[in-house]
Parts: structure tokens; sequence; C-alpha cells
């Protein structure tokens, strides 16, 4: 176990260690020793491919994302046409190739436990 894992931390995101802003997007980020937790909101009418791919340069969201919907809904396609909306309660992994909007009038919060670090990075 490295020493960073060995020793207890915690944060909380209304002090987050880092903060993107992307288009109708704010993401916080928490760093715990080779971790990062973010907690993701996308306003109404934030869609991937409006938002972020300005940012990231790509066709589709290239990130592995698991996580946890506290709030609101987003409808995730896959490149390959697969769909599925993710709802408050929800747990959810997104395999990398996929575009996603929010639905309704309500925000969309989630909590990601992978690939939160990358996220609205400009490509490389």
């Amino acid at each position: 176990m490295s020493d960073t894992m060995s020793a207890l931390q915690v944060k909380s995101f209304d002090a987050p260690d880092e903060r993107r802003a992307p288009e109708k997007t704010n993401l916080d980020l928490n760093h715990l020793g080779e971790y990062t937790i973010g907690r993701m909101t996308m306003e109404p009418g934030w869609a991937w491919s409006e938002c972020i791919k300005p940012v990231v340069h790509t066709d589709s969201c290239r990130l592995l994302h698991i996580g946890y919907c506290v709030a609101g809904t987003l409808e995730t396609v896959l490149d390959d046409g697969t769909r599925a909306t993710i709802k408050a309660g929800d747990s959810y992994l997104i395999p990398p190739g996929h575009d996603a909007h929010v639905v309704g009038d309500e925000a969309f919060v989630g909590i990601e436990f992978a690939s939160a670090a990358q996220y609205g990075v400009p490509a490389r």
C-alpha cells in the first residue's frame, strides 16, 4: 500500500481541490492520493457534443465514466447506437465512445470515480 493510500483523508466538495467550468458544466475535483473523485453538474440544455467536444476535440467522449447519479437525468448514446437513461439513484458505467445530454429542466449531478481528472481536458 502506498503512503498516500495509508493516510486518512477527508475532503469536501464545498472547497474542492480544483474546479473546471466548460460551458454549462461545473466539475469539482478532490484529489485523494492516487485517486480523483469528481462531482459533475451539467445544466439543463447541456450536451457533450455542444459543451465538451469543442474543448477536447474528439468525435465522441473517449473516457470511461463510473459514477453515481445524485440528481437529474442524463441520456447517453454509445457510438454503436446503444442508449441508456441515467436517473437519480442510479450507479453507472459508461464506456469510451459516447455522447450524452441532460434531459428535462433539472441539472444532472453525478459523482465520478473514474476519469474525473481527465474530464474536460483538451486531447493531446
